[in-house]
């Protein structure tokens, strides 16, 4: 903490050795140049080169050193530029520029530097050349050191406080366009520069038209990496038989581009994560705007494996490879195939606190788990664009996936204690066929068509293993000396989406968009719960109301009407949609068959005081229909403690969505600021119904018409002062739900409360440090029970760049848990360090690290539903000590 201090100190005393630089940039007729640029270059090496961006009315402001002589130079696309020599003194200055107009655009040749940043309305352009040191090994490692730029340790990049949603590489998508897979793997040294496209639409007539708020990083490569093989591969062994390899090769050229990525590791780093998911199903934002598929991707069996993100083993291995030709000017066709094989041993020790009872009745459970996951993705894409007024796009996607289990899962009550053993194994096939046709068809119409088939069919199989009765009076058990409880499920799918909608540009102010779609999906659910007996015989669950042999047919056809115009710096969209729905059931013999129209509105609102500086309202009307196995009117055994029946009645749910959004962002003033609040209401929507006895339940969901509330307000700002970056996160969640158990119904409420401070350094010679406090709130009211949770966590991230070749990593977190309702407390901290050495201009880089120094075995944690409150000890990798080679190609 000491040298913390230190550093800081530091920073605020460079600080102070500053002066202020300011005034505006004009032309001739005193109207400011928003986005010109200014650089300062110090006649003294020792002092570092400095840039200011003007602001939309002209103004700017430099810190430059005192007692120091600067080269000035100003410029602005298609104006003469000004250059003036400056000498600081011991106070500030005002220096106010006034630039000429270039009749003759060619004249810009003669300038002899490149501006590190140049910003137009939409594009962000920096010089990376002017922000790295060389030492620099990935492409994040040079990002977080652009300003305005932040990548989190996950490789997620951020820019003015937006996510990035889709990286390019020479304008070409890399592989599935997803940050993490760029910016962990790329080389740094490969990189020219690194444009930021804000608004982007990868159909270029559709801008402007389409409300799209996504943010693409388009990377150049440096002339010599532009025909040229390059990349790095990684080999390294440790204690206890540890190793990894990870090759990272890449090719470009004008009209070929390769890339392999690889991995094999046993030191449980996890090249694909379920949000790596969630951007192969279109990423995070696109699947929010659909809850009922995030919500069912979020459960799916793949995703179930993909989440585990803590374990005592894990073995991993990992290819990726992408290709893209350009088979001529105007035709692209790219594909990738991702495969992942991982082994992984998980075990954890839950204390339940049932809120059911008068009196506190408390479940210890021990899980212990065996995965084995494989999976392959891959993909086809063909792109023709013969002209602007035209784009077309074929995408066929195909995810192959096997994954098995066995578990052991030991619980302690007061009502009984038992061993139950799993075996699970799960096979599924998914296939989707998209096609998009974009046209300029007049002056003022642009048509678009989207058209997707999807097929998905899932094979799992669960095997539960116990010598006690489970469930009992809910499951017609026989008794023997082990009871074998076999399930078999298949769930299979066929949809179609369609949609065509016509852009009616009436001028600049006023649009009318039309639009007429029809989803469409054949479903079949079928599942048969049995026990196997020891003489051979079978006992099947059928007989008890068990087993679905279920087909679900839904058709949605719509028709949508919107209206956009602008009113000064406010853009409106009030939209109107029309939806008839119909839907078939079949149970066995028995049908049903259902019709419904609604009326679905939605409106949103665009504030732009400048391109910094926006406000987004959106409101919308929900339907959200029930899945399948919703509907499947027969029971389900869900779990060994579980047991599950849906309700065929079930329509839909209604709900309200609102957002409100506010960001602003000043390269001037090294400010970021955001600030959003969500809201939902859910009108009329699906309840399960409870009856809980001891740890075993039975529900199903019925049709509920009291409203529940939802709301979450969060803001982050971060101020970058000379070196150092502070930063302030805060949200807030609120929620009220109705919880029916044990027919009892009450009204649970939610609430939280987190905050994290943070300071982040950027110094060029010194220790680089990022440090931070986060501190959580939890409360939890059902059934007149109140709990309450506390969370305080400090972490340290360290990086020093020393003797030029040499680079030393260390981070640290401390984490201290309190359960308030019980006083239960937890405190643990974890530690890990690298070393890495690379002789300048040698291709050999060689590193130890070591991960999990403190060598703690388990992380600590709470979470709570309708009527139970869960404190698990989940268990983690032991020190892992590993001696790395890379060499650069």
């Amino acid at each position: 903490m000491k040298n913390t201090i230190l550093l800081l100190l530091a920073g605020f005393s460079s600080y102070a050795q500053q002066v202020k630089v300011s005034g505006k940039v004009t032309d001739t007729l005193q109207n400011p140049l928003a986005y010109a640029n200014i650089l300062a270059i110090p006649e003294n090496d020792n002092e570092e080169v400095r840039f200011a961006i003007t602001e939309y009315n002209g103004s700017y402001q430099l810190s430059l050193s005192k007692n120091q002589t600067y080269n000035l130079t100003v410029s602005f696309l298609g104006f003469t530029p000004h250059t003036k020599v400056l000498t600081t003194t011991e106070d500030n200055l005002i220096q106010n520029f006034v630039l000429k107009e270039n009749p003759d655009q060619l004249d810009e040749v003669t300038i002899n530097y490149t501006p590190p940043i140049v910003v137009k309305k939409d594009t962000i352009t920096y010089d990376v050349s002017k922000f790295v040191t060389g030492e620099e090994r990935k492409l994040r490692d040079a990002l977080k050191k652009l300003p305005g730029v932040e990548v989190d340790r996950a490789g997620n990049v951020t820019v003015q406080g937006k996510k990035v949603t889709k990286v390019l590489v020479e304008n070409k998508t890399f592989f599935t366009g997803d940050s993490k897979l760029a910016v962990n793997n790329i080389p740094a040294d490969a990189v020219d520069k690194v444009e930021i496209l804000d608004n982007y639409n990868e159909v270029a007539m559709l801008k402007g038209l389409q409300d799209n708020e996504d943010m693409a990083m388009n990377i150049k490569l440096k002339e010599d990496k532009k025909k040229f093989t390059f990349g790095d591969i990684e080999a390294g062994a440790g204690i206890k038989d540890r190793y990894l390899i990870n090759p990272n090769l890449f090719y470009y050229s004008p009209k070929t581009n390769v890339n392999f990525i690889g991995d094999l590791n046993n030191q449980g780093i996890k090249s694909f994560s379920f949000r790596d998911y969630l951007e192969f199903e279109g990423g995070f934002g696109k699947l929010l705007s659909d809850a009922s598929s995030y919500f069912d991707l979020f459960n799916s069996d793949f995703a179930r494996y993909l989440n585990n993100q803590d374990y005592t083993a894990n073995t991993n291995q990992f290819g990726a490879l992408n290709i893209r030709q350009a088979i001529n000017n105007v035709t692209d066709v790219s594909g990738y195939i991702i495969s992942s094989n991982s082994k992984t041993d998980t075990e954890s020790h839950i204390t339940n606190e049932y809120l059911n009872n008068e009196d506190p009745y408390f479940e210890n459970r021990t899980t212990t788990n065996n995965f084995n996951n494989f999976f392959t993705i891959g993909k086809l894409t063909l792109n023709y664009k013969p002209s602007f007024e035209e784009d077309f796009a074929y995408n066929s996607f195909i995810k192959v996936t096997n994954n098995d289990s066995k578990g052991l899962i030991n619980t302690i009550n007061p009502i009984q204690n038992n061993s139950i053993a799993s075996n699970t194994d799960i096979n599924a096939l998914n296939l989707k066929q998209n096609i998009t046709y974009s046209r300029k068809l007049s002056k003022n119409h642009t048509g678009t068509l989207e058209a997707t088939y999807t097929f998905q069919n899932d094979k799992p199989l669960t095997e539960w293993l116990t010598n006690q009765q489970i469930l009992q009076g809910l499951i017609p058990l026989e008794e023997d000396e082990l009871y074998d409880i076999l399930q078999t499920k298949r769930s299979s799918a066929h949809s179609v989406n369609a949609i065509v909608k016509d852009y009616w540009v009436l001028n600049n102010f006023n649009h009318i968009y039309t639009s007429v779609g029809v989803n469409a999906a054949f479903t079949d659910f079928y599942n048969q719960d049995v026990q196997q007996l020891s003489n051979g015989t079978i006992n099947n669950f059928n007989t008890a109301g068990f087993g679905n042999d279920f087909g679900y047919d839904f058709l949605n056809t719509f028709v949508g009407l919107e209206y956009k115009f602008q009113f000064g710096i406010a853009t409106f969209k009030p939209m109107l949609y029309t939806h008839f729905y119909s839907w078939q059931t079949q149970q066995f013999d028995e049908k049903s068959n259902h019709t419904k129209a609604l009326i679905l509105p939605q409106f949103t609102t665009k504030i732009e005081f400048n391109n910094s500086e926006k406000i987004n309202f959106k409101y919308s009307f929900n339907a959200r229909f029930p899945g399948i196995e919703q509907l499947a009117n027969n029971f389900v055994l869900n779990n060994f403690n579980s047991v599950y029946k849906g309700n065929a009645t079930l329509e839909n749910q209604l709900y309200h969505t609102v957002s409100l959004n506010y960001h602003k962002f000043s390269l001037f003033r090294n400010l970021n600021l955001n600030l959003n609040t969500n809201f939902n209401k859910k009108v009329e929507h699906f309840k399960n119904v409870t009856q809980l006895q001891g740890i075993e339940q039975y529900s199903t969901p019925v049709f509920f018409d009291l409203p529940e509330h939802s709301w979450s307000v969060n803001g982050a700002i971060s101020k970058k002062i000379n070196k150092i970056r502070y930063k302030l996160r805060s949200n807030f969640n609120y929620n009220d739900f109705y919880q029916i158990l044990n027919d009892d119904t009450d009204l649970n409420i939610s609430k939280s409360v987190s905050s994290t401070v943070s300071a982040e350094t950027f110094f060029k010679k010194l220790p680089n440090i990022d440090i931070g406090y986060k501190k959580d709130f939890n409360a939890y009211r059902s059934s007149n029970v109140i709990s309450n949770f506390e969370n305080d966590n400090f972490f340290a991230i360290l990086q020093y760049d020393f003797l030029r070749d040499f680079i030393f990593k260390a981070d640290y977190a401390f984490d201290s848990y309190h359960n308030k309702s019980n006083n239960t407390k937890n405190t643990f901290d974890t530690a890990n360090a690298s070393l890495f050495y690379q002789l300048e201009d040698s291709p050999w880089g060689f590193e130890i690290n070591a991960t999990n120094l403190f060598d703690m075995r388990f992380k600590q944690q709470n979470s709570f539903n309708s009527f139970l409150i869960s404190d698990s000890k989940t268990f983690i990798m032991p020190r892992i000590i590993m001696f790395k080679v890379a060499y650069k190609l």
